[in-house]
C-alpha cells in the first residue's frame, strides 16, 4: 500500500490527483492539505510514502516546505511552472508533472516512485526489509500491479509490448522502447529490437541465444555489445 499526501491550494488539483490514484490498486490517500503549514503539522505526527506537491502556494512555497523536511518521503511535483524543474531535481524529487498532465504521464511518475525503491539488503531482518519494487501496468481498462522481480522478459508486438512474468503475460499498449524507459538498466537489458530480458532471470547464454528457463531469446547483432557487457566478453 502506498500512502500519499496531496499538498495543493487548488481544490480541482486535489480532485484530479485523487481521481487518478483511485484508478490504481494499493494507493491510499492519507490526507489532503491545502497549504504547506497544514502538511507540516500532519507530517509531524504521521509518515507517508509519497507527496504530490504544488509549488505556488501561499505563506510557504513548495520547495521552501520541502527544505524543512529532514527525511522527506518521495515527492512528485505538480505545478504549472516549468521554470522550476531544475531546482526540483536538485532537491531529488522523483518527477516533475507540468499541469495539466494526462493520466498516462501521471502513471509514469507513480511508477518511478516504486521502481526506485532500493533492493533489500540480504542481511536485513524481515522487520527492516524494504518493500518490494512494483510497477502498475495497463492492460485494456485494468491496471495491474506486479512485482518488478517477477518480470522475466519483454517482447515487442507492434504498438504493444508483452510483459512475461513468472505467473502471467500482460499486453501493454506501449512500444518496448517506451516501456524500457520506465525500467532501470540495472535490471533489464535490451538484447534484440523485439526483446528485453531481466538480468536476474537469465539461466544461460549460448551463442546468439539467451535462455530464460526453457525459453530462448535471440540476441540481435546491434545489441550483442549489451550482452557482452554483462558476461565480460
Amino acid at each position: 500500500m502506498i500512502n500519499y499526501l496531496i499538498i495543493d491550494d487548488e481544490y480541482v488539483a486535489h480532485d484530479i490527483i485523487k481521481g487518478y490514484c483511485d484508478l490504481l490498486p494499493n494507493m491510499q490517500l492519507a490526507k489532503s492539505c491545502y497549504d504547506a503549514l497544514e502538511a507540516i503539522e500532519y507530517l509531524n505526527q504521521h509518515a507517508v510514502d509519497l507527496i504530490f506537491l504544488d509549488l505556488n502556494m501561499p505563506t510557504l512555497k513548495g520547495f521552501e516546505f520541502l527544505r524543512t523536511l529532514q527525511n522527506p518521503p518521495k515527492v512528485i511535483v505538480t505545478t504549472a511552472y516549468q521554470e522550476y524543474a531544475l531546482e526540483g531535481y536538485e532537491l531529488n524529487v522523483v518527477d516533475y508533472l507540468l499541469k495539466p498532465f494526462s493520466f498516462e504521464r501521471f502513471l509514469k511518475a507513480v511508477n518511478k516512485t516504486t521502481l526506485n525503491v532500493p533492493k533489500p539488503n540480504p542481511t536485513s531482518t524481515p522487520e527492516t526489509t524494504q518493500a518490494s519494487r512494483t510497477i502498475f501496468l495497463r492492460q485494456d481498462k485494468r491496471f495491474i500491479q506486479i512485482e518488478l522481480d517477477s518480470i522475466q522478459y519483454l517482447e515487442a508486438s507492434g504498438n504493444y509490448t508483452k510483459v512475461i512474468t513468472t505467473a502471467q503475460t500482460i499486453s501493454v499498449r506501449e512500444k518496448i522502447s517506451e516501456l524500457l524507459d520506465e525500467f532501470s538498466s540495472d535490471d533489464f537489458l535490451q538484447v534484440h529490437r523485439s526483446f528485453a530480458v531481466s538480468k536476474s532471470h537469465i539461466s544461460s547464454i549460448v551463442g546468439n541465444r539467451i535462455f530464460i528457463g526453457e525459453t530462448q531469446i535471440p540476441i540481435g547483432k546491434m545489441f550483442k555489445a549489451n550482452v557482452d557487457g554483462i558476461v565480460g566478453g
